[in-house]
């Protein structure tokens, strides 16, 4: 009897660990972990049934499962290098590279299956398309514009799959060797060209100012001759004034005046020399002195 009882409570014990054993199990099975870089997805009898964020989540064991675990984390692209051919007609190689994330997991694994090959896809024909709208000088001054234009449109193309492009950048363009050779051709020809114009300019001014200094130095020479002769001109009126206010005497003075004016310069001569003078020049200066008197007076 005793052993009976024995036995019935080992039995007894071994159905209640089982039993904890199982329950054990079940909750296990029922809690799920997420990491914070992480989202899972989770399927019920193949179908979309939750999205589990992270840290702790519940699930139904046994009918719920974790299906695709999905990170949030931002990728990059591998680099990718394309041909375009510009509105010009140039052939260049581009050199690319996408920075993404994704938000909803949910519609990624469902909607597409190779993410990177997609976007590489896309980026490729945006990118394409934009150069052919430009031409070479203005693929390499306008990049910036060129790569907002890429992630904007490649943002559009990518929203549908959950995910957001973070950044797009165009990181080289490159050209063939005959078209590089070209353009190196052309820039000597354009620096060539600006010399010239460099040198024309200057010969130019050079003759402008020449031409300024030699107007500048008539204008002076005409000013000095106005001046001189208004000097003349006032001079004649004041001994014509003179004449008519001290009538002939004054006429006889200053005729006088030179007279004696010009011996005493010949007479102010260098060396030894011998200076004959008309008989009316002692009257000259007889007349001179009379003249000069009677103004005393």
């Amino acid at each position: 009897m005793n052993g009976f009882d024995i036995n019935q409570l080992l039995g007894s014990n071994v159905v209640w660990l089982l039993l904890a054993g199982l329950i054990i199990i079940v909750i296990m099975a029922g809690v799920r972990i997420v990491p914070q870089s992480e989202k899972h997805v989770v399927e019920r009898f193949g179908r979309l049934r939750a999205v589990l964020g992270p840290g702790i989540n519940f699930i139904v064991p046994f009918l719920d499962r974790v299906r695709h675990k999905v990170s949030i984390l931002e990728r990059q692209l591998p680099t990718h290098k394309q041909d375009a051919i510009t509105a010009d007609n140039v052939l260049v190689q581009v050199e690319t590279s996408v920075f993404y994330r994704i938000l909803e997991p949910e519609k990624t694994v469902y909607r597409i299956r190779d993410v990177d090959g997609a976007i590489s896809t896309t980026v490729a024909g945006i990118v394409r398309a934009g150069i052919g709208e430009m031409e070479l000088d203005e693929v390499q001054s306008h990049r910036q514009q060129l790569i907002a234009k890429v992630k904007e449109q490649v943002a559009n193309a990518v929203d549908d799959w959950g995910i957001e492009v973070t950044r797009a950048e165009i990181l080289d363009v490159n050209l063939d060797d005959a078209t590089r050779e070209a353009m190196l051709q052309q820039l000597n020809a354009e620096r060539a060209r600006r010399a010239q114009v460099t040198e024309a300019e200057g010969e130019r001014r050079a003759v402008e100012l020449q031409a300024d200094a030699e107007l500048y130095a008539a204008e002076q020479r005409a000013k000095a001759r106005r001046i001189l002769a208004d000097a003349e001109a006032y001079a004649t009126q004041v001994v014509a004034e003179a004449i008519k206010e001290n009538g002939i005497e004054a006429a006889q003075y200053q005729v006088a005046l030179k007279q004696v004016e010009a011996l005493t310069a010949v007479g102010q001569g260098e060396g030894k020399q011998t200076i004959i003078l008309p008989s009316s020049a002692i009257d000259a200066f007889g007349e001179a002195f009379n003249l000069l008197k009677g103004k005393a007076q």
